[in-house]
């Protein structure tokens, strides 16, 4: 059974920096993992993934230089390094996962298949 489990959310100033972390299980390597985010009143968009194969990464525009993602497959962690986050960055930020193709340099191709509860980022100006 898949499961993902979102964790480092908290209420900043705009500039400062936070890091979210998403444990998995149920997988190993022939996998996707992506952060997606959901601000009030806005449909969830997919920011950043990485491939567990190749560790191929992309990221939308708007956080491209600011938000670095990486993964420990030791632990089974993939992390969302935040910097000089601004006001519109406030969304809860859910990890998800899926089959390692599903994500490329055109973003997320597909549907995700698997999502984690949530984290709450919020970015005070």
């Amino acid at each position: 059974e898949v499961q993902l489990v979102e964790s480092g959310g908290a209420l900043v100033q705009a500039g400062e920096s936070l890091r979210l972390s998403c444990t998995h299980t149920g997988f190993t390597f022939d996998y996707a993992v992506g952060w997606f985010r959901q601000a009030p009143g806005k449909e969830r968009e997919g920011i950043s993934c990485i491939s567990g194969v190749d560790n191929f990464t992309y990221y939308v525009d708007s956080v491209k230089g600011r938000f670095t993602i990486a993964n420990d497959h030791t632990k089974n962690t993939v992390y969302l390094q935040m910097n000089s986050l601004k006001p519109e960055d406030t969304a809860v930020y859910y990890c998800a996962a899926d089959g390692y193709y599903s994500c490329s340099a055109a973003g997320f191709p597909y549907e995700y298949d698997y999502f984690g509860q949530g984290t709450q980022v919020t970015v005070s100006s």
